[in-house]
């Protein structure tokens, strides 16, 4: 029987003794090591070598997510399993960034912790669909706000330049060699992808990003 080596890092010492007491109850589970601190954590899981590790996200001296990013540059194959009290959804997303294996919520089961801890251990992912669908959605909001036009088409940028132009759809279909109909369908998606009502606003925004490139 493999067992899995398990490292807690929590700042209040009753969490960690519930946990630590939780897993040791399990046959295939040995927990190697405790700390209340992101410092004593860092200077103490490169020694240990453990499997997984469980991280709170708040710390008096940082964050669990930190401890993460650095923990794995030096020990790539520790899975790190993040216990929060809440539901934050920049600390997941932050979490998922520093190559956190799963996220989960001090109030779960004895159980499902268990289960959590065998799972990222195994290498595989805690994060559930809605969560992983949450992540990209906001990976494309943040890719977005550096290139406001990254989820547009070559064909929808060639439409959105005319546009910024004055061109209607019936001059833009006769530039581009497309029915009116199908410029306006083009219209309305780029609209909808750059949270816009008006082409008025895309050709605003057109304007703006050929200023800036002058700029």
């Amino acid at each position: 029987m493999t067992v899995i080596r398990v490292f807690l890092l929590d700042d209040h010492e009753v969490v960690r003794r519930g946990v630590a007491a939780l897993l040791e109850a399990e046959d295939d589970i040995e927990v190697v090591g405790e700390a209340g601190t992101a410092a004593s954590a860092l200077a103490r899981i490169p020694a240990l070598r453990p499997d997984v590790a469980v991280l709170d996200v708040r710390l008096p001296d940082g964050s669990g997510v930190d401890v993460c990013r650095d923990i794995r540059s030096a020990v790539p194959e520790l899975a790190c399993l993040m216990l929060t009290s809440y539901a934050d959804d920049d600390a997941l997303f932050d979490a998922v960034m520093a190559g956190a294996a799963g996220y989960v919520l001090k109030q779960i089961h004895g159980s499902d912790l268990v289960g959590a801890v065998r799972t990222v251990a195994a290498g595989q992912s805690l994060l559930d669909p809605q969560t992983t669908s949450a992540m990209l959605a906001r990976l494309r909001e943040r890719a977005a706000k550096k290139d406001p036009l990254a989820a547009l088409t070559e064909q929808e940028r060639q439409i959105l330049d005319l546009i910024g132009e004055g061109l209607t759809n019936r001059q833009i279909g006769e530039r581009m060699f497309l029915a009116e109909k199908t410029v306006k369908n083009y219209v309305s998606n780029l609209l909808g992808k750059l949270n816009m009502q008006r082409r008025t606003q895309a050709a605003a925004l057109v304007t703006r990003l050929k200023a800036e490139r002058r700029g």
